[in-house]
């Protein structure tokens, strides 16, 4: 009989701000126990005791989930079981024998929408019991959340991230041979969902970047600088060691990520390539190097003086401590601003200025290491007022050339 757990609760810092974090423990079908962890929200909207987070914890029906999440033999009968057996097989820490490895971020991001949202849901019904417009429906009421329940509302891109993860579950089972490989054995195939995103990132320009810097201490200073001339992701920044610069052919090495708390393999194959590293860049590293106590191959370039240069710096304290105040400052943002800002703001507004500069895309496109230029071009080069009016009037010079006075004297 399989036995029945509570769990236990903790804080952790994540990028968003202190954070109510639930761990239970799974039995896997080889019968080794592995601990899981849901995000409960956070610690300034969910409160600051215990028994704030259990409350949470039974407002979500979590202890109910987690108890589902058994190992079982046989073909499973419920969505829940089928989710279960998804995770145990295709979401493992290690992704090492994994046919198509996924990254530690996607994992955990799958494990929790699972966890937290769709097994509580969905996890009692049989897989085809489940109807593609009662799914619709559960969207909507996700989308316009429950201020009464202390329930956020979920962008549109997030939703339909959970879309994926259930259409996943169900290409598992059909791949496994416990559903149709038809249309029929997947409800997902007819669940529609709004993809983009009404989000605007907040682009700086170089002025602005360098007004932030003026307004945060070293060694911030140096990261924030690092961050805003590399295009790094703040996990990559975070993981780097001094044995991963060189400064004789200056270049960066983008090795590991610092993610929830722990050392993970870079985002994808496109992220582990080098980064390019000027002379001016390189000289304030050299700088922070010659003052830092860890200044060893091995030390973290930006380590936690508070855990002895064990871990680094946490990327949530720095940008509600030091980033957003320091843009505040800068009048990049205003003060009780309800918007997005953060390091992901500095890979924006280095595209952005690069496409001004009229640099090569492709070039743009590698120096942020992504795979594909659409994505530089559609959701990192965003165009300033400037640029655009500039534009515009050199389009009306070329229209009216020196007769626009003929079309002046007909409005007179």
């Amino acid at each position: 009989m399989a036995r029945y757990q509570n769990g236990s609760v903790r804080i952790e810092h994540r990028k968003d701000g202190p954070t109510w974090v639930y761990r239970f423990q799974i039995t896997r079908s080889d019968g080794k126990r592995v601990e899981h962890t849901v995000a409960l929200g956070l610690v300034k909207r969910v409160g600051l005791k215990d028994k704030n987070a259990w409350e949470e914890i039974d407002r979500q029906h979590l202890r109910e989930t987690v108890n589902q999440l058994q190992p079982f033999k046989g073909t499973p009968r419920t969505y829940g079981q089928l989710c279960q057996h998804y995770i145990e097989n295709e979401l493992m820490e290690d992704q090492s024998e994994a046919t198509i490895p996924k990254a530690f971020a996607t994992t955990e991001t799958y494990k929790r929408h699972l966890t937290k949202r769709i097994i509580p849901r969905w996890g009692r019904l049989a897989p085809l019991a489940i109807e593609s417009l009662a799914v619709e429906e559960w969207f909507k009421e996700l989308k316009k959340g429950n201020a009464k329940k202390k329930v956020m509302s979920l962008a549109d891109p997030t939703i339909d991230k959970i879309r994926r993860v259930m259409n996943l579950v169900y290409l598992h089972g059909q791949r496994c041979n416990y559903l149709p490989r038809q249309q029929e054995g997947n409800p997902m195939n007819w669940v529609r969902q709004r993809t983009t995103s009404d989000y605007q990132a907040v682009i700086m320009s170089p002025q602005q970047a360098f007004e932030i810097l003026l307004n945060i201490p070293e060694p911030r200073r140096t990261l924030v600088l690092s961050d805003a001339a590399t295009a790094l992701r703040v996990s990559e920044i975070l993981g780097l060691w001094w044995m991963d610069l060189n400064f004789e052919d200056l270049i960066m090495f983008v090795r590991r990520a610092y993610v929830w708390g722990r050392f993970k393999v870079p985002k994808s194959k496109a992220s582990k390539a080098p980064v390019p590293m000027h002379p001016l860049l390189a000289g304030f590293l050299l700088a922070w190097r010659e003052k830092t106590p860890y200044a060893r191959e091995t030390d973290l370039v930006f380590p936690s003086t508070r855990l002895k240069g064990r871990k680094p710096l946490s990327a949530s304290i720095l940008v509600q401590k030091y980033l957003r105040p320091a843009a505040i400052k800068a009048g990049v943002i205003q003060e009780g601003q309800r918007v997005r800002f953060g390091f992901h703001n500095f890979r924006h507004s280095l595209a952005s200025a690069l496409v001004k500069m009229k640099v090569d895309p492709k070039t743009v496109q590698e120096f942020l290491r992504q795979a594909h230029i659409t994505t530089t071009l559609q959701l990192y080069a965003q165009s300033d007022m400037e640029s655009k009016r500039d534009a515009q009037g050199r389009f009306l010079e070329q229209m009216l050339g020196d007769k626009g006075h003929l079309l002046k004297e007909q409005i007179q």
